[in-house]
């Protein structure tokens, strides 16, 4: 069935499917934190759906999910990719650069809160995308929301966590999860909706 998903998909293109391969290779036991194949052509799909300029990505890793949404991005498009690692975005680097939107994507090397903090405060967001520690989901969430422009996307990955978030004794990760759902369920500023997609996609629309 997954094959049969992929098979009618919008393709990898070869940029894409270079740094998936190379995740895999070279990070076998962190390549599940990579982004699903499906998600980088829905990502993209997203961004030329919102006509978005301005994207805010919390959790690079080796670059994937960046390369997709910078690709489908207009030429004076940006994404600003908020990071820790400088081993995995490395990799990245060299995959943006080789695909030719290096230009398009800012990478910031720190704690993502600072990053997002230090952001105007003014609603410019037009679409972001949510891929890093699940404990910090809900402060991610809350920079997020007041930044991002009316009819602007938020787009959080894991939220199923492994199916974890139905335990009642949830803990971690899993809780952290669990916490931020109902968090974004209760949040009036935004319409979501968590659909099944890979690890659970929820896409949230400011109202």
């Amino acid at each position: 069935m997954y094959d049969y998903v992929l098979a009618h998909n919008p393709p990898l293109n070869d940029a894409q499917r270079d740094i998936v391969e190379l995740t895999h290779r070279v990070f076998p036991e962190a390549a599940v934190m990579q982004s699903a194949q499906e998600q980088g052509p829905l990502l993209a799909f997203l961004v030329r759906l919102i006509g978005a300029r301005q994207i805010v990505e919390v959790g690079t890793f080796t670059g994937f999910s960046a390369l997709s949404m910078a690709q489908a991005l207009p030429k004076d498009g940006t994404l600003l990719a908020c990071d820790v690692s400088e081993e995995w975005t490395a990799y990245a680097q060299e995959a943006w650069e080789r695909a030719g939107v290096a230009d398009r994507i800012q990478l910031r090397i720190a704690p993502a809160l600072e990053t997002l903090r230090a952001l105007p405060a003014e609603p410019r967001i037009d679409l972001a995308y949510l891929d890093a520690d699940k404990g910090g989901y809900i402060s991610y969430w809350e920079e997020l929301v007041p930044r991002l422009r009316p009819g602007g996307l938020i787009v959080a990955d894991n939220v199923l966590y492994h199916g974890e978030v139905i335990d009642p004794a949830a803990t971690g990760s899993a809780l952290a999860i669990r916490a931020f759902n109902d968090h974004v369920a209760a949040d009036q500023r935004m319409e979501a909706v968590l659909l099944t997609v890979a690890d659970g996609l929820t896409l949230a629309r400011k109202r």
